[in-house]
């Protein structure tokens, strides 16, 4: 959805600003970690003419935090792009601006096979005009599964765990290479198999150019690296060779070892540093083998699982609306925020 936007801080006769956002080619409707958001800014004069000083777009997000009042929601901006600026709108006269960004690696995925998972994201227009800014759009960003993100979340499905929840919180997970100010949560059922040894694993992505760091948390009940939680695990895999791997058994591999972590060590838990690409094990196993994936085991649980999402999302309200709603709690924060325990 796109909506235009009288300028608040120009009045009445200010121009109107409409950002339309392009399909990702090949994904549908969704763009992907690291790879490019195009669009275009649509511009109408008002009454008079303006100098349009800067064009700047902000990726937000909506993001929970633990703090001493409780869990609280706020957004975050966490990318900010100059996409156009320095000229002159005539009044009543119309122009477009297109542009081509790139996301950061680390941008949450908030759909798997055109299902949202409960995840909030928005790109706003800003535009610099008279010498003063104004937030002049919202839309919401659907940001869909990397290959090997994708190829994990459907081993999970294919060795029976199911989707519960995602989130996103503030924060950072030390001992990892995280650059944005908080972490992606999916929340997944145990498999029946492991029914006896876990209440739940929660699952986290970091991306970037090399591979992905995987975080596996095991009944999770505090906050990450605070008293609570049983077990925690960290793997890496790189983008290569997504296609000739055997995910199911990698990843059930894993999970034997998260198993195992938790069995041998009860609260604490065991993560440490591991070169990302060497072989071997040591406590963070880093998946090289070869193999295949097939079949929509994550995809079928997302999609029996939508309905439960968080209320707002699946509930009818706009993904927009919902970031617009939650108001500017992070404003500010975001380039500081704060390491957990």
């Amino acid at each position: 959805m796109v909506f235009k936007r009288l300028l608040g801080s120009l009045g009445v006769g200010g121009p109107t600003v409409d950002t339309v956002l392009d399909a990702a080619p090949g994904s549908g409707s969704a763009a992907v970690p690291g790879g490019a958001l195009t669009g275009r800014v649509h511009l109408k004069g008002g009454g008079s003419d303006f100098d349009i000083s800067e064009i700047t777009l902000e990726l937000i997000a909506r993001v929970e935090a633990e703090t001493e009042e409780g869990e609280q929601h706020g957004t975050v901006a966490f990318e900010r792009y100059v996409v156009g600026g320095g000229f002159r709108l005539a009044a009543e006269t119309e122009q477009v601006v297109p542009f081509s960004v790139v996301l950061p690696w680390e941008t949450p995925v908030s759909e798997l096979y055109g299902q949202p998972l409960g995840i909030v994201l928005g790109v706003r227009t800003e535009l610099a005009v008279a010498g003063a800014k104004d937030k002049g759009d919202l839309d919401p960003l659907a940001v869909g599964p990397l290959p090997a993100q994708e190829a994990i979340l459907e081993a999970l499905g294919r060795l029976g765990f199911g989707f519960r929840s995602a989130d996103l919180e503030y924060g950072r997970i030390g001992g990892t290479g995280q650059q944005l100010p908080f972490y992606q949560e999916i929340e997944l059922s145990p498999a029946p198999q492991y029914a006896h040894a876990l209440n739940e694993i929660e699952v986290t992505f970091l991306a970037h150019p090399g591979g992905l760091e995987v975080v596996l948390e095991a009944d999770k009940r505090g906050g990450m690296f605070t008293p609570g939680h049983d077990a925690l695990t960290r793997f890496t895999v790189s983008h290569e060779d997504v296609a000739s791997r055997d995910w199911a058994a990698e990843v059930d591999g894993w999970v034997r070892q998260l198993v195992e972590h938790r069995a041998a060590y009860g609260t604490h838990a065991s993560y440490g540093h591991h070169d990302p690409y060497a072989g071997g094990h040591h406590g963070h196993h880093d998946g090289h083998h070869d193999g295949h994936r097939s079949g929509p085991g994550m995809g079928t649980a997302i999609a029996a699982g939508a309905a439960g999402l968080a209320v707002g999302v699946a509930g009818g309200l706009v993904a927009a609306e919902v970031v617009d709603e939650v108001g500017d709690f992070f404003e500010g924060d975001e380039d500081d925020g704060g390491d957990e325990g």
